[in-house]
């Protein structure tokens, strides 16, 4: 199902189908969620090394998530307003600045704020670079091809981040790893003015609604603090409640714009949040891997491996099923491969063998429904498509956040010892649950079209 047919603005003067510039857009995609993930391995060392203790970077683990998370929806109306290529750009360049500022930091303070620096660039990016990437698409079938691209890049990136942070905690310092994307900054973004269209996309200009983007972001960032004090989330849905006052009276919605109204983008921006929501259980399994296994963050990043790689075939197999399919159905298949992935090393816990191959299914699972929920986020007129893209994109951090939340409280309550490393069998009996039961909900939105 398309509402709306894609085709290439004659400004641009060419078809650039799946070529250069899909790739650079796929690659900011890859790099901004990379970011997300890439300290989880690393982290101990970093808060050593700056002379910090562990309680003191909560902030550096999850701040580049929360203003990644919450400035989704502002970030997309950035790109609106001042253009889609030049906020690409824009943010690139902060990005840089919050790696430096990283790479150098020598106390937690800067260590944590050059984090959120890069969460906010990535904010800025991601939705301008999904609204690009569906422009550039000249047909449905070179559309589907480009979001399974962007999918694969995205859900591969969020598992890269722990072999990316093993690998360099293996041979040198965590330090690299900022250097290094200082670098890959550059890298794209002469990419982005390499290959793709300065006028891919027209600007709708237009107010920023500041009011509304202040109470969104503070709903968004609240929760996903949420795994670090439980009481954060009533503070999360007084904002959330006062965001849509503002925002449904606003001339210049951010969500209310009748985008809601559409249900692909709710059943896109639903099964975005479950997919990561069961998914984000691979960081206590790569805990489960060093702590309770005694496995080196090297040997657990190559555990996890399988879990990026599958996602490729995954996401290739998504491409040709959601152009014959309806994609919800789609999505659901990968919802069971995810739940069953994450089910299989239940048999037995201790076996790296079968922790390998239950990541590889669900990154397999993951690969299908991150392209089946994408593809029905931006299936709407051109003109909304960086509204609902930051909305999916929003989701997808959230579900992170308070999926891993949640299954955490569900194995606290069971075994009764919050801490103790034995609590990763149940929270993956809790996620693949989960999965399952997000499928069958998907599968019945289909029966009611």
């Amino acid at each position: 199902m398309l509402t709306a047919k894609r085709s290439l603005p004659a400004a641009t003067g060419q078809d650039p189908g799946m070529g250069w510039p899909v790739v650079a857009l796929c690659l900011v995609q890859f790099v901004d969620v990379l970011g997300v993930t890439v300290v989880v391995t690393t982290l101990p060392a970093m808060l050593s090394d700056v002379g910090a203790s562990p309680e003191d970077g909560t902030i550096v683990a999850v701040g580049y998530a929360m203003f990644f998370g919450g400035l989704l929806m502002f970030g997309a109306r950035l790109g609106d307003r001042f253009g889609h290529r030049r906020c690409i750009l824009g943010s690139l360049v902060a990005f840089a600045a919050g790696s430096l500022l990283t790479a150098t930091a020598t106390s937690v303070f800067v260590l944590s704020a050059g984090r959120c620096v890069q969460g906010a660039a990535a904010a800025i990016a991601v939705p301008s670079a999904l609204r690009l990437l569906t422009a550039v698409a000249t047909d449905e079938r070179q559309r589907a091809r480009a979001v399974a691209a962007w999918s694969a890049a995205g859900a591969a990136a969020g598992a890269s981040g722990f072999v990316v942070g093993g690998l360099v905690s293996a041979v040198g310092s965590w330090r690299l790893v900022f250097w290094g994307l200082l670098g890959v900054s550059a890298v794209l973004a002469a990419a982005v003015i390499r290959f793709v269209p300065a006028r891919a996309t027209e600007t709708g200009g237009g107010a920023l609604n500041l009011a509304g983007s202040v109470l969104l972001t503070g709903a968004v960032m609240l929760a996903i603090l949420f795994g670090e004090a439980p009481w954060l989330l009533l503070g999360s849905a007084l904002l959330a409640g006062l965001f849509v006052l503002v925002d449904r009276r606003s001339s210049a919605p951010l969500v209310f714009s009748g985008v809601l109204r559409l249900p692909q983008v709710r059943r896109g921006a639903g099964g975005a949040f479950f997919n990561t929501a069961t998914t984000g259980v691979v960081t206590l399994v790569t805990l489960h891997l060093q702590g309770a296994l005694g496995r080196t963050p090297l040997e657990a990043a190559a555990t996890l491996l399988p879990l990026s790689l599958a996602v490729i075939p995954g996401s290739a197999v998504a491409a040709r099923l959601i152009v014959r399919r309806p994609a919800e159905r789609v999505a659901a298949a990968g919802l069971l491969a995810i739940g069953a992935g994450l089910a299989v090393p239940l048999i037995a816990p201790a076996s790296v063998v079968l922790i390998g191959a239950g990541v590889a299914a669900a990154g397999f699972g993951l690969g299908l429904a991150s392209v089946a929920t994408t593809s029905l986020a931006t299936d709407v007129p051109e003109e909304r498509r960086a509204t609902s893209a930051g909305l999916a994109n929003t989701s997808a951090q959230l579900g992170t956040a308070l999926g891993t939340a949640v299954l955490l409280l569900v194995a606290a309550s069971t075994t009764g010892i919050p801490g103790a490393t034995d609590r990763t069998p149940w929270v993956a009996w809790a996620a693949a649950a989960v999965a399952a039961v997000a499928a069958s909900v998907v599968l019945a939105s289909v029966r009611e079209r």
